[in-house]
């Protein structure tokens, strides 16, 4: 099964909570604080940003509080799929729970802003069509892809329930 395909929206190290979804604007509905998501460090994020872009960093990846704005607005912007070489914890479980991949792969550092991916998450390749290479990254269990197909844990519970 493939996954998804999109454009790399691409970053660093330690792109943390407080980037991702700046307090300043938490206390507005989520439509309107994804417009600032990323703001900090990239003005123009959500702008750029389109649904089916895959959101890809490097080490530590959503470091900071536990609070759910991050991948919230990430979700709201079309973000469905996020790449690094490791998370914080809570946010990758946030990110689950929010029906959004959260997907470890050691070879962040070699893809590059733009480039076009796609994830085929059951065999745990990512394939660069952009430069045509190829890297490993984890296999998605069965039951995560159901729980992110149904949109999150809410719509998983309700449907199974």
């Amino acid at each position: 099964m493939i996954g998804r395909v999109g454009k790399a929206l691409k970053y660093g190290d330690n792109i943390n909570t407080d980037i991702i979804s700046p307090p300043a604007y938490m206390e507005l509905p989520i439509e309107e604080a994804a417009k600032y998501a990323m703001y900090p460090i990239d003005p123009d994020f959500a702008k750029r940003c389109n649904p089916g872009d895959i959101f890809v960093t490097e080490n530590n990846c959503g470091s900071g509080s536990s609070r759910e704005t991050a991948p919230l607005a990430l979700r709201q912007l079309g973000i469905r799929t996020i790449l690094a070489k490791s998370y914080a914890r809570i946010f990758y479980r946030n990110c689950i729970n929010l029906g959004i991949l959260a997907i470890e792969c050691k070879d962040t550092h070699e893809i590059s802003a733009d480039d076009k991916l796609q994830v085929d998450y059951e065999k745990g390749i990512i394939q660069n069509l952009t430069t045509g290479k190829s890297y490993v990254c984890d296999k998605i269990p069965p039951h995560i892809i159901e729980l992110v197909s149904s949109g999150g844990l809410i719509s998983y519970l309700k449907k199974k329930l």
